[in-house]
């Protein structure tokens, strides 16, 4: 046993009455009853054991011992007489005759009661983390998510992938996020990044011959937080595989997955292979979104030929219409209100609805300028009695996004349309390589510039001499999907210098550009390089799907608030004059 103690506070058993045991860890209450009797619950890592007071001289002690101490009790164990089955320890108890302080807690308040740190103020909770991390509840997030991680790195070794580490100061690369940048003292005015994925070093070790790679990677990117993305940096379960195509990447993310899942998870259902399939396209057509829940039974579907030449605005010819119709909805008239209006703030557009009577008339929100389209709209939607209809319209874009929050709330908010304790993975096929940026308003990237185009190099020379639009070429690239979150990214990778070249030319940039952006991956390429391809799914996205969290930082030892602050350490925080001369770096910040 470790230092002086014989047993854990989660060990002792109705077997160990009459031993004499020596116990330690936190003082987490104390339960008086009369002048010399009290009950005192000790917790460590493992559990809680009752300790039980009888003298004067042991209660005069504890009197003393704030809460949250570190105490060491030795004593000797008996059963209770009063049994606590919730307790793996609840049938024995601890009398003491040596009671020491090992570590006091200078407080006579804590911030929060630690078991219930939970319902306490975030900030709080991140400031006094090392608290928070003392309630069991909070400590076993963190249990799942080292639990996890080792799993996930014995089926990788198992399917003979090795675990190589890469460089955590790198170059700063155009890859979609802001970088996290290091100023390099010893070459004034030039800086390291901190990388945003692994990417280009993981396709490095496909050309120097290794021919299956993975680590539990940090990432590091300067965005906002999400509910699903922790600010600064994060983990992901990297891999690439040489010599292999989308079909092989599929093969063994469906083969590692499902277990961990069925095995870890809050619910015991996982999708088994093969796992379903879904196009960009019909994905944002039938779900309005590129991370389909298909744990949810409502589709969208496109009422737009129909309602045309409609008297209501919004249906005006040039805007898309979407409907979602969802069966036996019993909600009220101030429920459905409120509905829409979460919907128009999450999607930022306005959604409709109507309802169906028991005659199969249509009534509520928009139905008089539905109506007079009653019989092909009944036969298109098929709908029946009691079926609440969502009506989304815009752009096609505008109205497919808010098609797509509306069938997820109503799918939670109506019962029967949706299998909640399950996990429902899916891959999303054929993304677009190219997109119209929304700030810039040119040709960008859709997503990793470094996926191999559909059709190849000759289908980007003829986006280029514009016989084909460039937004109409498809890339080689997936996303893994569970329960409507998207856990990765991944990618046949483009191996070919030339149609790097052509792929980077529709996006303004030159070979030279791409020489000098990339220039070890360019170089590498140009000595043979195979084809290969890879995936990376999110370690903290899947820990808090396994976890049945909705926000990511409950399964982070030590997160960062939503504004990228480390309240705990007080990072990001200022720094001395001689540490920025060292790094000939000026602060001139404008007031």
């Amino acid at each position: 046993m470790i230092q002086s103690r014989t047993h854990t506070c989660g060990e002792l058993r109705l077997g160990n009455a009459g031993e004499h045991v020596t116990l330690a860890g936190w003082l987490e209450n104390v339960r008086t009853v009369g002048s010399n009797f009290a009950f005192v619950v000790l917790r460590d890592f493992y559990g809680v054991t009752q300790i039980v007071i009888e003298t004067e001289e042991m209660m005069n002690l504890v009197k003393g011992i704030n809460k949250e101490s570190t105490i060491s009790v030795s004593g000797t164990v008996r059963e209770r007489a009063s049994k606590n089955n919730k307790l793996p320890t609840g049938e024995i108890e601890v009398v003491p005759d040596k009671i020491e302080v090992l570590g006091r807690c200078q407080h006579n308040e804590l911030p929060f009661e630690i078991n219930r740190s939970r319902e306490a103020d975030e900030t709080q909770r991140l400031k006094y983390r090392y608290l928070d991390l003392r309630n069991p509840a909070v400590k076993n997030n963190i249990i799942l998510r080292c639990n996890v991680i080792a799993a996930l790195r014995k089926a990788m070794l198992e399917h003979d992938f090795l675990e190589i580490t890469t460089p955590i100061l790198t170059a700063s690369s155009p890859e979609g996020a802001r970088d996290y940048l290091v100023p390099a003292r010893k070459h004034p005015g030039k800086f390291y990044a901190l990388p945003q994925a692994p990417q280009q070093f993981k396709q490095l070790l496909m050309t120097s011959g290794f021919d299956r790679y993975f680590q539990i990677a940090p990432c590091f990117r300067d965005e906002d937080a999400r509910g699903d993305r922790s600010p600064g940096e994060f983990y992901q379960l990297d891999m690439e595989m040489a010599f292999a195509t989308q079909e092989d990447v599929f093969s063994v993310i469906e083969d590692v997955l499902p277990p961990i899942f069925a095995k870890y998870g809050t619910y015991n259902v996982a999708s088994s292979a093969p796992f379903k399939r879904i196009s960009y396209n019909d994905a944002l057509e039938q779900f309005g979104s590129d991370k389909p829940d298909y744990r949810i039974d409502l589709r969208v579907q496109d009422i737009t030929n129909i309602v045309e030449g409609s008297e209501f605005a919004p249906f005006a010819k040039g805007n898309t219409v979407k409907a979602i119709a969802c069966s036996g909805c019993e909600l009220t008239r101030k429920h459905i209100d409120k509905l829409c209006a979460d919907v128009e703030v999450q999607a930022g557009q306005k959604p409709y609805w109507f309802k169906v009577e028991p005659d199969g008339s249509f009534a509520g929100g928009v139905a008089k300028f539905i109506t007079p389209h009653h019989q092909a709209i009944t036969e298109a939607l098929k709908l029946t009695p009691g079926c609440l209809v969502g009506v989304t319209a815009g752009t096609k874009a505008a109205a497919q996004k808010t098609a797509g929050v509306m069938r997820k709330m109503l799918g939670a908010a109506v019962p029967g349309h949706m299998d909640k304790e399950r996990y429902e993975f899916c891959w999303v096929v054929d993304f677009p390589m190219y997109e119209i940026g929304d700030e810039s308003g040119e040709l960008e990237f859709c997503h990793n510039p470094f996926s191999m185009p559909g059709g190849g190099a000759e289908t980007l020379k003829k986006a280029i001499r514009g016989e084909i639009d460039p937004l109409t070429i498809t890339a080689q690239q997936y996303d893994l999907v569970c329960n409507g979150i998207e856990l990765s990214s991944g990618a046949v990778r483009n191996h070919d210098p030339e149609i790097m070249i052509e792929a980077f030319r529709l996006v303004r940039l030159g070979e030279d550009d791409v020489k000098s952006k990339f220039p070890a991956m360019y170089n590498a390429f140009c000595y043979g390089a195979p084809p290969h391809a890879g995936i990376a799914p999110g370690v903290d996205r899947m820990v808090m799907l396994l976890a049945g969290e909705d926000s990511i930082r409950e399964i982070i030892p030590f997160p960062m608030n939503k504004n990228a602050q480390d309240i705990l350490m007080g990072a990001p925080s200022e720094v001395t004059d001689k540490q920025l001369n060292e790094l000939h770096i000026k602060v001139d910040i404008d007031e």
